[in-house]
């Protein structure tokens, strides 16, 4: 509940500096022409969610002969939760993780790399699952795209403030183009942190959810301690705009020192700090 409200209060957080942006700029229509371009890309994206990023990860659908137990187990998470039957895809990536996807519940896919498997027993596994069925649950790819879809109307019209300050500037004596350059700079950066601390809430959810499926936290807080461990070594090779869909960042180990960060460089990432995850996992608060 606590994660759906602070999800609920970025996006509106979003939405309004979308009209911050507009009122600032004097130019509703582009703002107009932002957001309707801005849903016109997200809305594709989201729809075509499942292909794009099956596509990416080069995942290949595995049958229930194939991978018995991955079947067995998303049909028992499925059944727990009332919901229908994803398509169950593998990825080659060797880096142990995996995303899911999909524009509904209807039209969903879950997603698993051949380096979890080898890395991992069915129990943990079993947690990664319930997390990832959660997002399809929550309508976490929706949530996201209505987010990118604002932040980029909020590009698109500071975008338009930035070459209006340079190519107008001087014409009205109460513009100030510094400001509007300042403001045109700013504000995608405003943008873009909000859309990582909506990211963030949503993974926060999604481990929540799963703990409540499957009664128990701890099988996937031990899950995350060691996708954790094996994201900052093995390379993944995953194109940076699917990196949020995973459940753990597949990028760290590509990062400098390993990736994470901290500080003001925190703000900017789309998933939790790990540790925070397990804690709150294994804290029972979930419950």
């Amino acid at each position: 509940m606590v994660n759906t409200a602070k999800t609920f209060a970025l996006l509106s957080l979003l939405g309004g500096l979308c009209i911050v942006v507009g009122g600032a700029i004097g130019q509703q229509t582009g703002l107009v022409l932002g957001l309707l371009l801005g849903l016109a890309m997200a809305g594709g994206a989201y729809w075509m969610s499942d292909k794009l990023a099956i596509a990416s990860a080069r995942a290949k659908l595995v049958s229930a002969a194939e991978m018995p137990r991955y079947h067995e187990i998303m049909a028992e998470l499925c059944s727990r939760a009332q919901m229908p039957m994803p398509r169950l895809y593998m990825s080659p990536n060797p880096q142990p993780n995996a995303f899911a996807t999909g524009r509904n519940p209807e039209n969903a896919a879950v997603c698993i790399t051949a380096g979890l498997t080898q890395a991992m027993g069915w129990d943990e596994i079993r947690g990664v699952l319930a997390h990832e069925l959660a997002h399809i649950r929550n309508r976490d790819i929706l949530i996201g795209s209505v987010a990118a879809a604002i932040g980029m109307a909020v590009t698109f019209a500071a975008n338009m403030a930035m070459w209006g300050a340079i190519f107008a500037g001087g014409r009205d004596d109460r513009d100030n183009p510094i400001g509007q350059l300042a403001f045109a700079i700013l504000a995608p950066i405003a943008a873009t942190m909000i859309q990582a601390a909506i990211s963030r809430s949503r993974e926060f959810q999604a481990d929540a959810s799963a703990a409540k499926l499957i009664g128990d936290g701890r099988p996937l807080a031990r899950a995350l301690e060691r996708l954790d461990a094996y994201s900052q070594r093995i390379p993944s090779g995953v194109n940076p705009s699917q990196a949020s869909n995973y459940i753990i960042d597949p990028l760290k180990a590509q990062a400098r020192g390993g990736g994470g960060g901290g500080g003001f460089g925190r703000m900017f990432s789309t998933h939790p700090p790990t540790a925070e995850r397990i804690r709150r996992l294994n804290s029972g608060n979930w419950s």
